[in-house]
């Protein structure tokens, strides 16, 4: 074992995967090479993209043993495509899969059966979430999974880390010819902006629709130029699953505290000015805080100049409001924002390398000036964890969080001081995500701690009313409430690999006992 910038002990190498890189710093590792070149081939003139089944689409690709397969995530728990698809390869025998899924969430369940037979053999994406996750925690898979951030993934595409043999992408709305959107039809998700990336990387790509529309379906999300074969069925997915728990507004009263506190720490800031940018996360108290910082917009008459990412229906609003002037959008979080992308021309749908890859001629995240974050626990480094519970179980994602905090001019983290009886401030986090020295401002319904490497806004703040306290201070607290708590057991099977956006281990994540 090696240890990381982090101090986090870290394998050289894993069977099945290979060597690993240390983690440096955020900024510190440097890339090599050239982007990743899919086969080329060719369509014929009167040649028929459009087969008649999804069996006669697997029949006429070849599929085989030990192939790499991805899909997006932009259905949340509404997706029915990975179990379609996965259920079908099972059936013809096909093993040694690896699945390479944006996120994978509750609906994923029947998974676990597909890698209790050997059919999944390793899965690389974002997060994972229910009772597939629980298994995977508890040791499930030989060979760990690997987390990547929004931006990572991306990234791992390009590089040719993440070579894709088929990319099997639900769509909303498609022509025969293969141009589709995420707006349009019975089944619509908004934004294709993780699933834009595969289309354009993957050797093989699939698009699978329920609404196949007349030639030219423009303008188009995902082009003609990158599909070889589309596929109609019954039903791709259910729109209501793209609004799930973690997606949600909040009435809670001390969630409500949270994101009043975080909304006056942004007004003091010095960066809530005229012409600002910003991003929130999904989480209830982050989502909260924006909705604070719109009433401050109209009573100072501040616009932002773009709100990035994650995008909901408060901030479609606020663009139909002139409050905003551009909306930058990765993943629709509910159905006013996936109807948007379609209806109004400011809203602008972007892929996940445009978004967060560390690794182009400049990603969305380094214009930001404001960034929103949630977190399961942190510590008092400043190290957040959104990734694992309380008790060492995964349930939750990576997503944006790191590449948004390392992009940002403030990042501010924001969640209670206790959740369940348990500190989520910590000594040591169960694992990073996002490192400590990209985090600026931790806002709890308690208090409010500033990382000391700021010392520009330990002075802005200083002599506001705001209930400043050091970190240390804010753990002292939860302990007082809830007693310290017991460290939690692991075993020694590395269950996951946690990567940071540029490819590097950050962390792993170890079986619970």
């Amino acid at each position: 074992m090696l240890k990381n910038a982090l101090g986090r002990e870290i394998p050289e190498k894993i069977d099945g995967i290979g060597e690993l890189k240390l983690y440096q710093g955020p900024f510190e590792y440097e890339p090599s090479g050239r982007r990743f070149g899919r086969k080329i081939s060719k369509v014929l003139p009167g040649q028929s993209k459009l087969l008649n089944s999804l069996e006669n689409v697997i029949n006429e690709i070849g599929m085989k043993d030990g192939m790499t397969i991805s899909f997006h995530h932009h259905f949340r728990d509404g997706d029915y495509i990975v179990n379609m698809v996965i259920d079908m390869l099972a059936k013809r025998g096909i093993k040694d899969l690896r699945l390479a899924s944006s996120s994978l969430s509750n609906i994923h369940e029947p998974l676990i059966e597909h890698i209790k037979n050997g059919v999944i053999t390793r899965i690389e994406t974002s997060g994972l979430r229910g009772p597939l996750a629980d298994e995977i925690s508890n040791g499930l898979m030989d060979i760990p999974v690997i987390i990547r951030s929004h931006g990572g993934r991306a990234r791992a595409i390009e590089a040719g880390e993440l070579a894709i043999d088929v990319a099997f992408l639900g769509v909303p709305s498609s022509d025969a010819y293969g141009n589709a959107n995420g707006y349009e039809g019975k089944s619509i998700c908004g934004s294709l902006g993780y699933a834009k990336v595969d289309a354009q990387f993957a050797d093989t790509v699939v698009l699978i629709t329920d609404n196949l529309v007349d030639y030219p379906n423009v303008p188009a999300s995902i082009h003609q130029t990158d599909v070889d074969y589309v596929v109609q069925v019954d039903a791709i997915g259910n729109p209501k699953g793209i609004v799930s728990g973690a997606t949600r507004y909040t009435r809670n009263p001390r969630e409500l505290l949270i994101a009043k506190y975080g909304a006056q720490v942004i007004e003091t800031s010095g960066y809530f000015i005229d012409g600002f940018s910003m991003q929130s996360g999904s989480g209830g108290a982050s989502l909260a805080v924006a909705r604070f910082l719109k009433d401050k917009m109209i009573e100072k008459n501040i616009k932002a100049q773009f709100i990035l990412g994650g995008i909901t229906g408060q901030y479609v609003e606020m663009l139909k409001e002139n409050l905003v002037e551009k909306l930058y959008d990765t993943q629709s979080f509910d159905l006013i924002a996936a109807r948007s992308i379609g209806e109004n021309a400011s809203h602008y749908e972007i892929d996940a390398s445009f978004y967060a890859n560390p690794h182009n001629k400049g990603c969305a995240v380094n214009q930001l000036d404001i960034v929103i974050l949630s977190a399961l626990e942190v510590d008092t480094q400043f190290n957040v964890n959104v990734i694992t519970g309380s008790d060492g179980v995964i349930r939750g994602a990576s997503g944006g969080h790191c590449d948004t905090a390392a992009g940002a001019k403030l990042t501010m983290v924001v969640a209670p001081l206790i959740r369940g009886r348990i500190p989520t401030i910590l000594d040591r986090v169960n694992t990073v995500i996002t490192p400590g020295n990209t985090i600026d401002v931790l806002v709890t319904d308690r208090g409010i701690a500033i990382n000391p490497l700021r010392k520009d806004l330990l002075d802005r703040f200083k002599n506001t009313k705001l209930p400043l306290f050091s970190i240390e201070e804010l753990k002292e607290k939860a302990e007082q409430l809830t007693g310290k708590p017991e460290p939690i057991e692991f075993g020694e099977k590395i269950v996951g690999l946690v990567e940071y956006r540029d490819g590097t281990i950050i962390d792993v994540i170890r079986q619970v006992k």
